[in-house]
């Protein structure tokens, strides 16, 4: 940051923090060499097009709010409460799915075996959570330090070797565990279990929005921002296409674990080369980027739900703010509840398998918020077409038909994709089966009545005179 104000880097290596998780690469290298046709698909139908509408929405309505502001002027204050809420929400499991990778990480800096320790797992996800929490309660300075240099150390660097190592890999002449040949590049879209990976992969690649909600960090943000978001896009692409395929080639399909393939990966790979004592280091490393991919989303959604309170649709005491400008109310709420979900550690067969359990319930929140997102953008180009926007989605009003309608189908498909249980799930019979379907319905269909309730609380007041 200078003078204060974020720059093209900062912003670009936030939102790769964001976006990009060396984690998601696990399940991405299970689709071995198709993993080239679904990120490019993801990439096409909803990771660049979320990335183009985020930039137009960014540059039109600069100020503090993000995706709740952007909903609120196409659809009115409920529904953009509700999408805010979604995007808000769905962090809750997904940090604690996250940092069973981090604990999985350390676990490998020390003792590999304690990555299948559920107490140690859950023990770590609780540290993490609270330090990433409080360490937002210093200001947004500290917290685009670590973002920016967690995409650096935690991400680009063990990104960029672990794909080093793959080749290597290879010119040592090691039989790779996927097969090349045409008929790997095509995809079993028939096959269940990839259409379910599927749903995973959009939440992979999902997040370009999130950095919108800091844009006014930036000296000029409607020319600044598209640029930084445009720079991060090609980065997350490029790394998610061949860290998977890295991955896929040194292990075994079969032995793939969800939520430390990638320390499996580097621990294959600097036996090979024999310099096992790069192991910890790197997993190290791995640790920190996804701690501070941790740190930018605790505040990232954070803010949007603060502008909903001073609005005042939530209790009052949601909106108190430190001295640094932090909601740390709203932070020690998130805190509390992801600290009870991570207790799913305890409960589910494996560690992986509660893993997926919160993937997939996030999965299912997220893309709720991106329908509204992208029908708003839509909206937007009918009801507010005199406000500049620095950057806009090229093609005139059929080019916003044509991105923001294919993301919000892909949005659409996910969702529905994302109720297809496991196979560890399926595997347990047909009552399993209806109890996961009926968890994420239930689920979902809970978390959308939250806000509007909520919302339908503050108007009844409001019209009463209390």
């Amino acid at each position: 940051m200078k003078n204060g104000k974020m720059s093209v880097t900062t912003m670009a290596l936030l939102t790769v923090a964001a976006v990009l998780s060396l984690r998601n690469l696990p399940s991405e290298a299970e689709y071995g060499y198709s993993v080239i046709f679904y990120i490019t698909m993801a990439a096409i139908c909803f990771f660049v097009p979320s990335a183009l509408v985020s930039a137009e929405l960014a540059s039109g309505w600069p100020q503090d709010g993000g995706v709740y502001l952007w909903v609120k002027e196409a659809f009115g204050p409920k529904w953009g409460f509700v999408a805010v809420f979604m995007q808000w929400v769905e962090n809750l499991p997904w940090f604690p799915a996250v940092l069973t990778f981090v604990a999985s990480s350390i676990a490998y800096v020390f003792n590999p075996e304690w990555a299948e320790n559920r107490w140690f797992v859950l023990i770590t996800i609780w540290v993490m959570l609270w330090l990433a929490t409080f360490l937002n309660f210093r200001g947004m300075r500290l917290s685009a330090w670590l973002s920016s240099s967690g995409a650096l150390a935690g991400t680009l660097i063990p990104g960029v070797m672990i794909v080093l190592m793959a080749i290597g890999y290879l010119i040592a002449g090691k039989t790779p565990q996927i097969t090349l040949s045409a008929g790997a590049f095509i995809p079993e879209l028939g096959n269940w279990n990839q259409l379910m990976l599927l749903s995973g992969m959009m939440v992979a690649l999902s997040g370009m929005e999130m950095s919108a909600i800091h844009v006014t960090e930036m000296k000029e943000p409607a020319k600044e921002f598209p640029r930084s978001i445009f720079t991060a896009c090609i980065l997350v692409i490029l790394l998610s296409v061949l860290g998977a395929l890295a991955i896929a080639l040194v292990i075994p399909p079969e032995e793939i674990s969800l939520a430390a393939g990638a320390d499996q990966a580097f621990a294959a790979m600097f036996k090979i080369f024999r310099i096992p004592w790069m192991t910890p280091i790197m997993c190290f490393l791995l640790s920190y980027g996804a701690l501070t991919m941790v740190v930018t989303w605790v505040l990232g959604p954070s803010k949007g739900v603060l502008q909903v309170a001073k609005e005042g649709y939530l209790p009052k005491m949601w909106q108190y703010r430190n001295a640094n400008g932090m909601p740390t109310n709203i932070l020690i709420i998130q805190g509390v509840i992801s600290s009870l979900l991570a207790l799913v550690v305890l409960f589910m067969p494996t560690i992986s398998g509660a893993f997926w359990m919160m993937s997939a319930l996030t999965a299912q929140l997220y893309m709720v918020m991106y329908l509204l997102l992208f029908a708003a953008a839509i909206k937007l180009r009918y009801s507010k077409p005199d406000v500049p926007r620095a950057y806009k989605v090229p093609g005139g009003k059929f080019g916003m038909w044509l991105v923001s309608g294919i993301a919000f189908l892909t949005s659409l498909f996910a969702i529905i994709v994302g109720f297809i249980p496991t196979p560890g799930v399926r595997a347990k019979g047909d009552d399993y089966s209806l109890l996961y379907i009926a968890f994420l319905l239930l689920g979902t269909l809970f978390f959308i009545l939250v806000p509007l309730w909520l919302y339908h609380r503050y108007e009844t007041k409001r019209l009463s005179g209390k």
